[in-house]
C-alpha cells in the first residue's frame, strides 16, 4: 500500500505521521518522520494493524515499525484481555525490562479518545508463527523460553509497576465453567460430560488460586508466538496476568500429541527449575488444564454462532477441539459422567471423532 493509500480502519497518512513523532518523542514535530510504505497486517487480530518502514529523525536506515489501532468496542472475554494501552504498558513495564526476544517497544500514542491508542514495536520479519512451523524445535524453544520467562518474573508480582495486572482468584476462575454451562445447555445431551467437568474444576480451583504465581502471557499458544532463526519471540500480550505459570505451559501444548505435550514439559521444567519441579507440579497441570478448556467455552461469542433472526445457535468448529480435550480429560482425571448419546444437534454423529487442532487462532 502507498504511503498515502487510504485504508477503513486505518489512519490518513497526516494523522500516522504526526501520531508517530509524537510517540516517538520528536517533540511532536511531524517534520522528523517520513512514512515510506505501509502494508497491511494480513493475519487474524482483534484490532486493525498494520506495517509501516518510516524514516525517523536522524537515522540513517528506515524503521519498520509494526502498529496495532486500539478501537472502543472489541471482546474483553470478561475482563481477560486488556486494551491497547492495556498492552502497550506490558511492553513498557514487564516486558522491556527483561532484555529477552520479544519485538522491542517504540511507544504508545494516546488519541485522546478513552480507550483508543496505538501500539508501536518491532515489526518481526522472516518469522513463522510456532503452530505453523515444521521444525519440531519451535515447540522445543517455546517451551524453554516460557519457562525462562516465569523464572525471571516469579518475585516480580510484588512490585508497585506491576500492579496494572489482572490477579486470577477464586471469584476469576468460577465465573469461566459458568458460562460454558450456559453457553453449552442447548447440546447438553450431545455432550454429557461438560457439567461433571464443570464441578470437577470447580474442586480444583484451590490449587490454581494456592499455587505459586509469576507472570504469564495468559494465550500462549503457537499461533502467538513466532520463530525466528531459533528464537522465540511471543506476541500479543493483551491477557498478561498474574497467575500459575502452568497455564502458559498447557496453552502452548494444548491438542498437541502426547509425545509433543511430554517433551515440552520437560524442557519447561528445565529451563525454570534446574533443580527440579515442585512436588504439587502435576496437579497445578491437571487444574490448569482444565481451565485453558473453560477459558475459551465459556465466551460465548467464540464458541456460539447465531443463525438468522430464530434464535437458533450453532456450535463454532473452534469449541471442538476443547470439548474434546474436555472429554479426554474426563477419561484421564476419572470424572464420573453419563454415556454419549448418539446423534449431535449440529449433524454429526456423537460417535464420530472431534479433530483437534493446535489451539486457537491469534486472539
Amino acid at each position: 500500500m502507498k504511503p498515502d493509500g487510504r485504508d477503513p480502519g486505518l489512519p490518513s497518512l497526516d494523522r500516522l505521521t504526526a501520531g508517530l513523532a509524537t510517540a516517538l518523542r520528536l517533540d511532536g514535530s511531524a517534520e522528523g518522520v517520513t512514512v515510506l510504505a505501509r502494508e497491511r497486517n494480513r493475519d487474524e487480530s482483534s484490532f486493525p494493524t498494520e506495517i509501516v518502514t518510516c524514516r525517523v529523525g536522524g537515522r540513517r536506515s528506515p524503521l519498520r515499525l509494526f502498529i496495532k489501532y486500539g478501537t472502543s468496542r472489541f471482546n474483553r472475554a470478561f475482563g481477560h484481555r486488556g486494551d491497547v494501552a492495556f498492552e502497550a504498558r506490558v511492553y513498557r513495564d514487564v516486558l522491556q525490562p527483561l532484555r529477552m526476544s520479544t519485538p522491542t517497544f517504540y511507544g504508545l500514542y494516546e488519541t485522546g479518545t478513552p480507550g483508543v491508542a496505538w501500539l508501536i514495536i518491532e515489526y518481526v520479519k522472516g518469522g513463522i508463527r510456532t503452530s505453523q512451523c515444521p521444525d519440531p524445535k519451535a515447540m522445543i524453544q517455546a517451551a524453554r523460553w516460557i519457562g525462562r520467562f516465569h523464572a525471571a518474573n516469579e518475585r516480580r508480582p510484588r512490585s508497585r509497576s506491576l500492579a496494572f495486572l489482572r490477579r486470577y482468584d477464586e471469584a476469576y476462575y468460577r465465573g469461566w465453567p459458568q458460562r460454558t454451562e450456559r453457553a453449552c445447555a442447548p447440546w447438553r445431551t450431545v455432550f454429557p460430560w461438560v457439567a461433571p467437568m464443570c464441578r470437577e474444576f470447580r474442586r480444583r480451583i484451590p490449587t490454581l488460586v494456592e499455587a505459586p504465581h509469576t507472570v504469564i502471557h495468559g494465550e500462549y499458544f503457537g499461533a502467538n508466538i513466532l520463530y525466528q532463526n531459533g528464537t522465540s519471540r511471543p506476541l500479543d500480550w493483551q491477557s498478561t496476568a498474574v497467575a500459575p505459570g502452568e497455564i502458559d505451559l498447557v496453552s502452548l501444548t494444548h491438542s498437541f500429541p502426547t509425545p509433543v505435550q511430554e517433551r515440552c514439559v520437560r524442557e519447561y521444567t528445565k529451563s525454570r527449575w534446574p533443580g527440579g519441579a515442585p512436588e504439587a507440579f502435576d496437579e497445578i497441570v491437571a487444574a490448569a488444564r482444565l481451565y485453558v478448556d473453560f477459558r475459551w467455552l465459556g465466551d460465548p461469542k467464540r464458541i456460539v454462532l447465531p443463525i438468522g433472526r430464530t434464535g437458533n445457535r450453532l456450535l463454532r468448529k473452534r469449541a471442538r477441539r476443547f470439548l474434546k480435550d474436555l472429554h479426554d480429560a474426563e477419561t484421564t482425571l476419572a470424572v464420573d459422567s453419563i454415556p454419549v448419546r448418539a446423534g449431535t444437534a449440529d449433524g454429526r454423529r456423537s460417535d464420530e471423532p472431534i479433530r483437534a487442532r493446535r489451539g486457537p487462532r491469534r486472539a
